[in-house]
């Protein structure tokens, strides 16, 4: 408990409050999806422009998060200031678009006040609205609402429940046409270039791998001596064991040859490789993504990968340090 204007407060207290309210918000949300929602969903896909959203104040800004979501996920979007739109902006708005429009009461005078245009247009319209009694979803073509619940502010002045019940709602539509559309992993990583998440998305195993000579290769009826000799000059703690074809054999790595040290003592150095190389080695193509070969890493405990082509041709090695460099571990 903490003492503040001379007034005890329990913040543990007040915040599982209002999580519980919201919590509550979203249940109640949930009882509306109905045939509206599967409409609203079916005017969208069949939209030929771009989905538009508009809304004022704390709707505003959930309106332009929903509005991101949507462009990131196979749906064109983007926001429209509805103040801003009475003064020019209106004209971002062009047949074959569907606007959404968002208000918790419903009776938005800025977005009001923008009617005749939509009508005249014939833009569809979807409305967000905490019920159907405002004015905005008389004028809708699917009149979406989130249900009679409190918010969890104790005045019931600032939105706090209604905006993460409008944040949800566009979640589920945007999910909704994300899956409807058949939108990929592939999709999302064209959208999405910048930063770590880009990388994980975009890098492919090609773009960080070791490859030409670089690569270790050692015929199979090399000495262990010689091999040995490869795996130090390039530095990678193994060599690939490949054929006149350089197709991979196995490898053979440095936990390879201590095990060998531990099972004979007196190893003999003359022995050939192929004897002591690792069968059925862990491979990946080119064309993976370098998360991938990461989960390959991760899961089978080891520090290389092989990159084959599809004639099991060595073209390249991968390890946990060009992955840690990359930025992708």
């Amino acid at each position: 408990m903490n003492i503040f204007n001379n007034r005890l407060i329990d913040f543990k207290s007040v915040a599982q409050r209002t999580l519980e309210i919201e919590q509550q918000s979203l249940k109640i949300l949930a009882d509306q999806i109905d045939e509206r929602f599967v409409h609203a969903c079916e005017l969208i896909l069949a939209c030929n422009g771009r989905l538009v959203i508009t809304g004022i104040g704390k709707s505003g800004h959930i309106g332009r998060k929903m509005a991101a979501t949507f462009a990131s996920t196979g749906t064109p979007s983007f926001f429209m200031h509805p103040g801003e739109a009475g003064h020019g902006d209106l004209g971002m708005l062009v047949p074959g678009d569907v606007l959404i429009a968002i208000s918790n009461s419903g009776k938005s005078d800025e977005i009001m006040m923008l009617m005749p245009l939509i009508k005249h247009l014939e833009i569809p319209l979807i409305t967000i609205t905490a019920n159907q009694h405002g004015t905005m979803p008389q004028h809708a073509d699917v009149a979406l609402t989130l249900g009679d619940f409190k918010e969890a502010c104790p005045l019931g002045l600032a939105p706090t429940s209604s905006t993460t019940a409008t944040l949800a709602l566009g979640d589920a539509l945007a999910v909704a046409l994300l899956e409807a559309r058949g939108f990929t992993s592939d999709d999302f990583a064209r959208s999405h270039p910048a930063g770590a998440l880009g990388k994980r998305l975009l890098l492919q195993v090609e773009h960080i791998m070791i490859s030409g000579g670089d690569i270790p290769r050692t015929a199979p009826e090399t000495p262990l001596a010689q091999a040995l000799y490869e795996i130090n000059s390039k530095r990678l703690g193994l060599t690939t064991i490949v054929d006149q074809n350089n197709q991979l054999l196995g490898v053979f790595t440095d936990g390879d040859l201590r095990r060998f040290m531990e099972r004979s003592p007196a190893f003999d150095l003359s022995t050939p490789i192929s004897e002591l190389m690792s069968r059925n080695p862990s491979t990946i193509q080119k064309d993976a993504r370098a998360v991938e070969a990461l989960e390959i890493l991760k899961d089978k405990k080891i520090n290389h990968c092989i990159v084959t082509n599809e004639q099991n041709q060595v073209i390249g090695i991968l390890d946990m340090h060009l992955l840690m460099k990359a930025g992708i571990a």
